[in-house]
């Protein structure tokens, strides 16, 4: 089951976030439930500097938890960049999920920024994680630039409509292998997740789906299930679709017919 993304080898292929948790204990909780082993969390929302001050960072086990820096709200390639170089001095990590968002109320990411920022990161060193559309032709300029992975949304962030771009995340699963990807933003509840896995994505990255529902630890266990079972599926490939019935105890090569 694990997941190697740039060499670093994950057992869980479940990513999770820190945002929208009634309070970090029960984020915590939920990172723990979950199995993730990897968590993402938002250089710019984060207080970095003032130790005296309480910190998501505080309950971050990084003993077993590996942080993800991430350039949330940023809009342009440069600020995408400088705040990832900000995440890397303060000692988060050298990998970062990339955001350069295009549009305030959708959120869907500037492509063309994205690539940008990519080519200038991994260039000087960065694992570059990129947030992207479901765009097969903008995922290979992501990979030439560097990328050490491709994460095309499911859906609009923390929208939880689940996997509405079903046709073109199979073509990106069949037409990239040469580095991991992983589904990133849209998922609501376990069975998105397992949909997703079962396409043959190599991971899922989710935040809103598991802060969110009414019990997130339950949920985040859910999850954990979902992309096991998901994976385990795809591993496993399912029997083909048949327009008509077929008995499950044929009469064929039974003794005496």
């Amino acid at each position: 089951m694990a997941l190697t993304i740039a060499g670093r080898t994950f057992e869980s292929r479940l990513l999770i976030g820190t945002g929208k948790y009634r309070s970090f204990a029960e984020m915590a909780r939920c990172h723990v439930a979950s199995g993730a082993e990897v968590v993402t969390v938002a250089v710019r929302r984060v207080n970095l500097t003032d130790r005296s001050k309480e910190s998501l960072l505080d309950y971050i086990d990084r003993s077993k938890l590996f942080i993800l820096p991430n350039t949330a709200a940023c809009y342009t390639a440069d600020d995408a960049i400088r705040t990832a170089r900000l995440g890397r001095e303060v000692g988060l990590s050298n990998w970062v999920k990339l955001e350069v968002i295009g549009d305030e109320e959708t959120l869907f990411p500037d492509n063309e920024g994205l690539v940008e920022a990519t080519r200038v990161l991994a260039k000087e060193g960065f694992v570059v994680l990129p947030y992207t559309t479901d765009d097969l032709i903008n995922a290979r300029k992501l990979i030439d630039a560097g990328a050490a992975a491709v994460m095309p949304l499911a859906a609009p962030i923390g929208s939880g409509l689940g996997i509405q771009n079903l046709t073109n995340l199979r073509i990106l699963r069949e037409k990239i292998t040469s580095v991991p990807l992983i589904v990133d933003a849209g998922v609501g509840t376990a069975s998105d997740a397992a949909i997703a896995m079962e396409l043959g994505y190599d991971g899922i990255l989710m935040n809103t789906a598991i802060s969110a529902a009414e019990d997130a630890e339950k949920m985040a266990v859910a999850m954990k299930l979902a992309v096991q079972a998901g994976r385990l599926a795809f591993e496993a490939g399912r029997m083909p679709k048949k327009l008509y019935a077929s008995a499950s105890s044929p009469l064929t090569g039974v003794v005496g017919s």
